[in-house]
């Protein structure tokens, strides 16, 4: 398996689990043991997927992410020490993927991270799949979305939401099937990861953050993608 890990984490004892259970499963694990390290990683190193601690010496893990995502869309995974609903919105404001809480099973650990790559990774061998709705240009394929022609920047899991509502345009979903069918795993959060996944979103595709033509909500249901937007 050709898939680099960088595990960043001051936790010596839990970065080496991680590495030495990786390892046996075919990755290939770097060990950061700050942001500053990281970044440093990062910009020598193509990597897969990041495995980020938020609470760390010299650069914590939000602003590490805030660095990383300014050039590189990586799946990044958090790690947090508490289950604290603010930290898990706002790594996911900043553009996480997706957020475990220690102590966490590295059976769960690998099974997100699996999720996460099989999503970013997948390709179709077939000819490029487009989806053309008002002014957007989804290339289901190539993990690229275009608006007036420009392309627009997003995250793993922002690209996989708007490609699963888009591709079931006019049908209504809840937030809870949203995290089943597009995180694509038995879920450990809350439903809030699916609101501020559509917020980031809509601040990204619509022109408003009031008239939404895309991402409709349904008061007392969920969202839904609007198939005649124009």
């Amino acid at each position: 398996m050709d898939t680099k890990i960088l595990v960043v984490d001051d936790e010596s004892a839990i970065a080496d689990i991680i590495k030495f259970n990786f390892e046996r499963e075919g990755y290939a694990v770097d060990i950061a043991k700050d942001g500053l390290e990281a970044l440093d990683f990062v910009k020598k190193t193509s990597y897969s997927l990041v495995l980020l601690d938020i609470m760390m010496p010299k650069l914590n893990g939000f602003d590490t992410l805030k660095e990383i995502r300014k050039e590189n869309e990586m799946p990044v995974i958090m790690i947090t020490a508490r289950e604290d609903e603010v930290d898990k919105i706002l790594g996911l404001e900043l553009g996480a993927d997706d957020y475990v809480v220690k102590p966490f099973s590295i059976r769960e650990l690998l099974a997100r991270v699996k999720a996460v790559l099989r999503r970013f990774t997948a390709q179709a061998e077939n000819a490029d799949q487009f989806l053309e709705i008002g002014e957007l240009e989804i290339n289901l394929n190539k993990y690229e979305v275009k608006k007036n022609n420009k392309i627009i920047e997003l995250t793993l899991r922002e690209f996989e939401l708007l490609k699963f509502m888009a591709t079931n345009a006019g049908t209504v979903f809840s937030r809870e099937e949203l995290l089943e069918k597009v995180w694509d795993y038995e879920y450990y959060g809350d439903i809030r990861t699916v609101d501020v996944t559509i917020r980031r979103l809509r601040e990204k595709i619509e022109d408003t953050s009031k008239d939404y033509k895309y991402i409709i909500t349904k008061r007392g249901v969920g969202y839904y993608f609007d198939k005649e937007a124009d």
